[in-house]
């Protein structure tokens, strides 16, 4: 059946990180998340695509035991692998389309 999500700029959550499940593509959860908190650090057991539909998210990683970090915007998208250590830090109130595979941190 067709769905049309219509207030993805506006969605909010009752808490940071809230969320709502839009789909499930072959074993991958399509999530919208509303949040004006940090997340934690984290690693996924396989990839993560992360686009910022509404505010602004500083995105830090660790690589080769070094902090990095960018700033994404609305349309920007980070995409972290299998392993990757990370974390998402919203900069105010931010809304995040996150497809990821099912059952991931």
């Amino acid at each position: 059946m067709v769905q049309i999500v219509t207030d993805a700029r506006t969605f909010t959550a009752d808490r940071a990180w809230g969320a709502r499940d839009v789909a499930e593509i072959e074993g991958a959860s399509v999530r919208l998340h509303w949040t004006d908190q940090p997340y934690r650090w984290h690693v996924n057991d396989g990839s993560e695509v992360f686009l910022v539909l509404e505010g602004a998210v500083e995105m830090r990683w660790r690589e080769g035991g070094e902090e990095r970090s960018v700033r994404l915007g609305p349309a920007d998208i980070f995409v972290a692998e299998a392993g990757d250590e990370h974390v998402a830090h919203p900069l105010g109130q931010a809304r995040i389309l996150v497809i990821e595979k099912k059952g991931s941190v």
